[in-house]
């Protein structure tokens, strides 16, 4: 022990034992590698943590002994100490609970030993600490002393806090002066949880009458499936269909009580289904706009005015891209705009910017065109550049920002962020075989899926730090074939990604999170 510590120490005990009694020998049971008066024990290259002391020790030091680990309870038969300390020891782990019992200890000193984590319940029930002193030990400021980070400034003592030995970037840094936020801790992973029958195009969730639903484009099978949560068989099941040969898109709005849902399809023209109340069946309810639609490739949601609208994204050049909106309540939907002639469009996506509705159009012959609504009808707004070749767009906010997807077969899928006046290229990312490029912010992350017709599909996750898309995992097993859609939905208490495939069963994988610093 250096002199610093010794006289530290030995002042230490003049106070607690009383300057009458320090260091005098113990007429009673004293273990055999110790030293001790009435009220205190130095012990030193101990093999274990010694046993034996009268419940009345006031104080106890251990000094280079061989305990490898302090685990929960070792002091218990010691519940009056009022100093603990450790020095020169060889043990790396306190555990939890080790200073259990310990209700009037003042003094915790544990400095120059190998330790290298304490465990986060390891000083649970030291309410009457006033100092601690971890000076000396080699910490590992991984994300199990994140704990430690976020205690340092709230605990209501004096603290010697010490500092990292690792990882690289945080050597020799105090501890007290580590950022919380620079510790990432929280760990995403979605894994198979239920494959779910035939091929599909689409796939939409949605909430009615409080409950959760999902809906599935499946056109070998003709139709638009809904499917419930089984909550005694903690599964998906089927609940209900609307026949649809050769549908590409089922598409559902819901309106208090009543359920519409649009149906597009290649051949036989697309339809509106509906379902006035509660316990009523689905019926179609109105032919859509079919001297318009006549090859339809996407269908989406959106509010203008205050009205909900239906926007058709048209694949055909004798059609044309058709935004639908509803006339009056009990009214149908009937054609409000057409747009993009005889460019045949593959995807649209509605989105806000600076709080004004617009509307990407994605297709085969040109870039995509961002529209904006302006006086009861969308107006060419701008293009967006060095963007060949993309075949869908998804849009996701992130701190303020607004990011879109941009989807290519071949080459690179990209990010792009507007700037006020344009999107402005932010990221690329090679694509093998990829007609969907989809952001999900699901339980706080915000992900994004890249499918894949060739090969895995990947999950990236959104780092706000840099403000890019790092690579989590790739889906599966079992892997998507040919997944042409993603979508999110929380039930019971559980979070599911559905991926509807062209080439196999729909898959459904679990969101699971994992908090490494627990």
């Amino acid at each position: 022990m250096g002199g610093l510590e010794g006289a530290r120490l030995l002042l230490l005990l003049l106070l607690l034992a009383g300057a009458g009694t320090a260091w005098e020998p113990h007429k009673g049971k004293c273990p055999p590698s110790c030293s001790c008066t009435k009220d205190s024990a130095l012990c030193t290259g101990s093999p274990q943590v010694p046993e034996g002391f009268p419940p009345t020790l006031l104080s106890l030091s251990l000094v280079r002994s061989e305990v490898t680990h302090l685990t929960s309870g070792s002091f218990l038969e010691v519940p009056s100490l009022h100093l603990l300390l450790f020095t020169a020891n060889t043990f790396s782990v306190i555990g939890d609970d080790a200073f259990a019992g310990l209700s009037y200890l003042q003094y915790l000193f544990i400095e120059d030993n190998n330790i290298s984590s304490i465990s986060k319940n390891a000083l649970r029930g030291l309410r009457s600490l006033t100092h601690l002193d971890l000076r000396g030990n080699p910490f590992l400021c991984d994300c199990r002393l994140l704990w430690l980070v976020l205690w340092l400034p709230q605990v209501n003592a004096s603290v010697g806090a010490g500092a990292c030995a690792g990882p690289p970037p945080l050597a020799n840094k105090q501890l007290q002066h580590l950022d919380p936020d620079t510790f990432h801790c929280r760990t995403v992973e979605l894994s198979w949880f239920q494959t779910l029958g035939e091929p599909a195009l689409g796939v939409e969730t949605f909430s009615y009458l409080g409950e959760p639903h999902v809906v599935l484009a499946q056109p070998f099978e003709g139709r638009c499936l809904f499917l419930v949560w089984d909550y005694l068989q903690q599964r998906f099941r089927p609940d209900g269909e609307i026949p649809a040969p050769s549908v590409v898109a089922c598409k559902p709005l819901v309106l208090g009580s009543r359920l519409f849902v649009l149906v597009a399809r290649l051949w036989g023209g697309s339809q509106l289904w509906s379902r006035p109340s509660r316990g009523l069946r689905l019926s179609p309810s109105q032919a859509l706009a079919p001297e318009l639609l006549l090859k339809p490739n996407d269908a989406e949601l959106l509010w203008l005015d205050g009205e909900p609208c239906f926007v058709v994204a048209e694949a055909s050049k004798a059609g044309r891209t058709t935004l639908l909106c509803r006339e009056g309540p009990g009214h149908g939907f009937y054609p409000r705009q057409s747009l993009h002639a005889w460019h045949r469009d593959t995807d649209a996506e509605p989105l806000q910017l600076a709080g004004e509705p617009h509307l990407l159009l994605a297709s085969a012959s040109q870039r995509p065109v961002l529209y904006r609504w302006q006086h009861g009808r969308f107006s060419r707004r701008t293009d967006v550049p060095e963007a060949e070749d993309v075949y869908a767009t998804r849009h996701f906010r992130a701190a303020g920002d607004v990011l879109v997807c941009l989807t290519r077969y071949l080459g690179d899928s990209m990010v792009m962020r507007w700037d006020g006046s344009m999107f402005r290229p932010l990221q690329a990312l090679p694509s093998r075989g990829s007609l969907i490029f989809q952001p999900l912010l699901i339980a706080g992350d915000q992900l994004v899926l890249l499918g894949s017709d060739f090969t895995y599909s990947l999950v990236f996750q959104y780092e706000p730090d840099s403000g890019l898309l790092k690579l989590l995992q790739e889906l599966g097993p079992p892997v998507p074939s040919a997944p042409r859609a993603f979508s999110f939905i929380s039930v019971a208490g559980r979070r599911f990604l559905f991926t509807a495939n062209f080439k196999g069963p729909t898959q459904v994988y679990q969101h699971l999170i994992q908090d490494l610093s627990a």
